[in-house]
């Protein structure tokens, strides 16, 4: 058998053809149709289903989803019935992602690709773990591998304008986008890719209209895809000073499709962040926020998730922001060597300042901040959620007595983005403290 891209896979049951293709297509169009390779799981004792089945597992980005991953791991390489070199590579790979050896799971996933180049989930799952990693130059050299055998894919060419664009390569990134939504015009990860290169340009009402256009075909994602989309369409509103809209959208579209879930919560504190330090009042929704934060406090899966979490936490005022603090310092001195640095240089300072920055203490949030910056990176996440964490450090500096370093940093970003209201009025406040003619906030 094959599946939907022309790779070779095989089952115990022909019914679980349908459902790899389930998974296979899903993950590559970020649809939630990914997760009915459960159903042919629970019979199917095939080594590619059950190691499909623990790859979901894993996505939930938390301890929980690592322990429900392990049976299914188990079952597939106990399974005596016929796999390919191919899908034993899988397995190694998800095997490897499961015990934390991220650069041997990306290390065999580039091995599938070079082999097998139609291959896309294995191309994405790559693409994702290298952009945890921060490795965007990674992320464009797998998808390049694929670009003449998977050419009549949508798909690829959203995947490859998205590691384009992390690489600052944003001309390549808007033909690539465009290229995918021509092709299909429903393709959630080139709208999302093409949001970036248009927020990135300062094309806010461009990108706005755009992100609105094509909101419609944002049904049957992933609560990631679904919930990120729209979250990109509400930073194009904060930027126009739509600030009403921008709350809407959270309220409607951003929190609450799916509160467990880890990109779901950190989605929607960075946008009550956002909102908050563009003078929102966001009311209650910290504490409705919080209540689905207070499990995370043993995550540690992954920096960037925890750093959110953390902030989440504080401006909710809950108890568990200093008890994830204490897990997160913790957790660093012995945390696998290839994410140690992110942790201990990155993520422990990172969180410190986010917590003094939730709490008013903004003089030592921008001690503590400032030491994170330079090495941001290297927590994963793509700039525009990154920049969350530069925003949380200019509101420091601006409220610590430091007008003039706030404004040293605001002001290149005002001229890279004239049409941002926001930033005009952040200027505007600064303009005011250092006592510059008004006109200088333009």
């Amino acid at each position: 058998m094959q599946d939907l891209l022309g790779n070779e896979v095989h089952v115990a049951d022909a019914a679980s053809a349908a459902r790899v293709d389930d998974f296979v297509g899903g993950f590559i169009a970020c649809q939630a149709r990914v997760v009915n390779i459960l159903e042919a799981a629970a019979h199917d004792e095939s080594l590619i289903v059950n190691t499909f089945a623990a790859a979901l597992h894993l996505f939930a980005e938390a301890p929980s989803g690592y322990a429900d991953a392990r049976p299914f791991l188990a079952r597939a390489a106990a399974s005596g019935l016929p796999a390919s070199a191919r899908e034993r590579a899988w397995l190694a790979a998800v095997q490897a992602w499961a015990d934390a050896d991220i650069a041997r799971a990306i290390a065999l996933l580039a091995g599938v690709v070079n082999e097998h180049p139609r291959d896309l989930a294995a191309l994405k799952l790559a693409q994702y773990l290298l952009f945890n990693l921060g490795d965007a130059p990674g992320m464009l050299r797998i998808a390049l591998v694929a670009q003449d055998a998977a050419a009549d894919i949508a798909y690829l060419h959203g995947m490859t304008a998205f590691a384009f664009e992390q690489c600052h390569l944003l001309r390549d990134a808007e033909a690539a986008a465009r290229r995918a939504i021509a092709m299909q015009a429903d393709e959630p990860w080139a709208h999302h890719a093409l949001a970036h290169v248009l927020l990135t340009e300062g094309r806010i009402a461009e990108g706005r209209a755009f992100m609105q256009g094509v909101s419609a075909s944002w049904v049957g994602l992933n609560s990631f895809m679904e919930t990120h989309n729209w979250w990109h369409l509400a930073l194009f509103a904060i930027e126009q000073g739509d600030d009403e809209a921008a709350l809407a959208l959270y309220d409607g579209h951003v929190w609450g499709v799916c509160k467990d879930y880890s990109q779901d919560q950190i989605g929607a504190v960075s946008l009550l962040a956002r909102l908050e330090m563009a003078g929102v009042d966001v009311g209650n929704r910290w504490q409705d926020l919080g209540t689905y934060l207070a499990a995370r406090t043993h995550d540690q899966v992954q920096p960037f998730l925890d750093m959110q979490y953390l902030y989440g936490l504080a401006r909710a005022g809950r108890a568990e922001a200093d008890a994830l603090l204490r897990n997160v310092e913790a957790y660093a001195e012995r945390a696998p060597e290839l994410t140690r640095a992110a942790w201990q240089r990155v993520a422990v300072p990172a969180c410190r300042g986010l917590l003094a920055h939730a709490r008013g203490a903004h003089e030592a949030a921008v001690d503590q901040l400032g030491i994170a910056l330079p090495r941001l990176l290297e927590i994963g996440g793509s700039h525009a959620q990154r920049e969350l964490f530069e925003q949380v450090f200019i509101d420091a500096l601006a409220h610590s007595g430091h007008p003039v370093g706030a404004f040293d940093l605001l002001r290149p970003r005002a001229n890279a983005a004239p049409e941002s209201v926001r930033l005009r009025r952040r200027l505007g406040r600064l303009v005011a403290l250092l006592e510059l003619p008004p006109e200088t906030a333009r």
